[in-house]
């Protein structure tokens, strides 16, 4: 696609059938998902609802747009949890910029960027508590939890366990891939 601002971008965007990401004036059309994928995704924004369910959170699908970095990088992730009051970017109601969870459903062409270029995106978000990598080929999910310090604590978690975010909210693995395989995947 061809290089526009970031008001550029943001104006187009909203008129998309697709979702799009951005980064430094480059427009990059998302894939859509596998079965698998979608089932994945769903269950992780079902399993996220009840688990943050009382908590002041939003759970919101990978429609909403997030500003990774104002007027350089605008990102969807599969999954996003906001706690508290939605703060959006200046001059806009519908871009994000304090999301506190962000999971990730991983296929093989968008692994790398999601481990790379985004993640290095997402870490710079003051208010990102939980990032989450979800597998399509095993029940596998890799958390990235912020401590205090401001580091980040790495946690595979596989069949039989449980995923405990910053929050404290739970999410049962084996809930999240409960009839996943049944379905074709990336």
């Amino acid at each position: 696609m061809r290089n526009m601002s970031a008001a550029e971008y943001l104006a187009w965007e909203r008129s998309q059938p697709a979702k799009h990401e951005y980064h430094l004036g480059e427009v990059f059309a998302m894939a859509a998902g596998s079965p698998r994928h979608n089932l994945l995704s769903g269950a992780m924004i079902a399993e996220l609802r009840a688990a943050v369910r009382g908590k002041g959170c939003h759970v919101l699908t990978s429609d909403q747009r997030i500003s990774a970095e104002q007027g350089q990088r605008y990102v969807h992730a599969d999954s996003v949890v906001v706690c508290g009051p939605m703060d959006t970017e200046p001059g806009t109601n519908d871009v994000l910029t304090n999301p506190c969870i962000l999971v990730e459903v991983v296929s093989q062409s968008t692994e790398p960027y999601d481990r790379g270029k985004k993640w290095a995106a997402y870490q710079r978000l003051a208010s990102l508590t939980d990032y989450v990598l979800v597998s399509q080929t095993s029940a596998r999910v890799e958390h990235y939890r912020r401590e205090a310090d401001g580091s980040w604590r790495y946690r595979v978690l596989e069949a039989g366990d449980t995923l405990t975010l910053a929050n404290g909210a739970t999410i049962s693995i084996d809930a999240v891939y409960e009839g996943a395989f049944e379905l074709a995947g990336d």
